[in-house]
């Protein structure tokens, strides 16, 4: 399977809202976003703008889904956002898809030495992806990301160390390294 990633622009702005709002995403904080809310936030920048590049993430050549640098201000610990439509979601594919994503950050961007993403903890599906792909969990926010019922559940944090997608290795650390 070959994953590659066409860098968004602009002229995106329709195919954009179509794919968004046309898909459920269960566990981003608007599960099934709607045409005002995704333009609103396509005409403030949400994709393309100093700190943000979205792409389209492909297949095959095949546009999937969609994937956004974000924190790019932030040069050396820039997160992500992935949403795959949901006729590609359970096939296997995001692990494959979160290694391209390494690829491109650390082969494009130098002075990235981290590269970080979250999740909920209800969302099982995406926190076996982080650890297949070589990322490790570094943070469990209690309570952190609000859910589509009011409520609020945890949210996962993960990264990957740049020496550790470049050596094939997981450094992991001690999280009980203070004992009372």
């Amino acid at each position: 399977m070959s994953i590659s990633f066409e860098p968004m622009t602009p002229a995106d702005a329709d195919e954009v809202m179509a794919f968004l709002s046309s898909n459920r995403f269960p566990f981003h904080v608007q599960a099934a976003p709607e045409t005002p809310n995704v333009r609103q936030g396509i005409e403030n920048g949400r994709f393309w703008n100093a700190d943000t590049q979205g792409y389209w993430v492909l297949s095959e050549g095949i546009r999937i889904g969609l994937a956004s640098l974000e924190d790019l201000q932030d040069a050396g610990s820039p997160l992500f956002d992935l949403r795959l439509g949901e006729a590609h979601r359970g096939k296997g594919i995001g692990v494959e898809v979160l290694r391209a994503l390494c690829n491109l950050v650390f082969t494009t961007m130098p002075e990235v030495r981290r590269f970080e993403g979250q999740t909920r903890e209800d969302n099982i599906a995406m926190r076996k992806t982080f650890i297949r792909a070589g990322f490790l969990k570094e943070a469990h926010y209690r309570l952190a990301w609000p859910n589509n019922d009011g409520g609020y559940v945890a949210s996962i944090a993960y990264a990957i160390l740049r020496q550790d997608w470049e050596n094939g290795t997981v450094t992991e650390f001690d999280w009980d390294d203070i004992l009372i």
